[in-house]
């Protein structure tokens, strides 16, 4: 989960502000997911080429992060998008929250050799335009899936082939019982009792959260 950026509600300019009163707040309306086919306006260009622009590299930290999060929730079945602000990264359809954490032994950049896997920032502060961040750093969803990565050749790297990734499955019970914000790919190994084929990863978020 990507965090806003610290009092990241902006009631607008100041002309607008004039028009609502203080006590008031204005919700963004929904909408729909873009095809990709919606024509920029005052350039010749359209959703799909910006795509191509800036998400292409699904090796980049943030994309990695983005695509992982879409294969879990499509493994839940669940149809929400993603919210760049909500304290979780899915929700299934039957309202279990999910943290989801991604990393790769691959990079985009030049390495020496492969990447040490570790995964970070499994607490954070809720964050909310009401309140903005909360006092504490607290685990904010009831399951946690660590997704891996597993390519280690550049030549055979496909982010986007399943079968790549491995899936662990922790519930929040355990880690709260840890208390800590970083663990090692060793340690969600041994916590999570091992790897989660795709095929399962739906079932074992919620055999999970039934220990809750």
């Amino acid at each position: 989960m990507i965090e806003p950026a610290s009092g990241a509600f902006d009631p607008g300019p100041p002309s607008r502000k004039r028009d609502v009163p203080e006590t008031e707040w204005s919700a963004a309306p929904a909408l729909e997911p873009m095809t990709g086919s919606e024509p920029f306006v005052g350039i010749d260009g359209t959703v799909t080429d910006f795509w191509r622009f800036a998400m292409s590299d699904f090796r980049t930290n943030n994309l990695r992060g983005y695509l992982a999060e879409y294969l879990v929730a499509r493994a839940v079945e669940s149809k929400q998008s993603r919210v760049e602000w909500h304290s979780h990264d899915v929700i299934t359809p039957d309202g279990i929250t999910i943290e989801v954490k991604s990393s790769a032994y691959l990079q985009a950049w030049a390495q020496r050799g492969v990447s040490t896997i570790t995964f970070s920032g499994l607490r954070g502060k809720k964050w909310t335009p009401e309140a903005n961040y909360a006092a504490e750093q607290t685990y904010n969803a009831e399951v946690y899936v660590f997704c891996v990565n597993t390519a280690t050749d550049h030549a055979t790297y496909n982010p986007i082939d399943v079968s790549q990734w491995d899936f662990y499955v922790i519930s929040k019970l355990i880690l709260s019982a840890l208390g800590q914000k970083t663990l090692s790919l060793s340690r969600v190994r041994s916590l999570s009792g091992g790897v989660v084929a795709f095929s399962d990863l739906g079932a074992a978020v919620r055999s999970a959260a039934e220990h809750i």
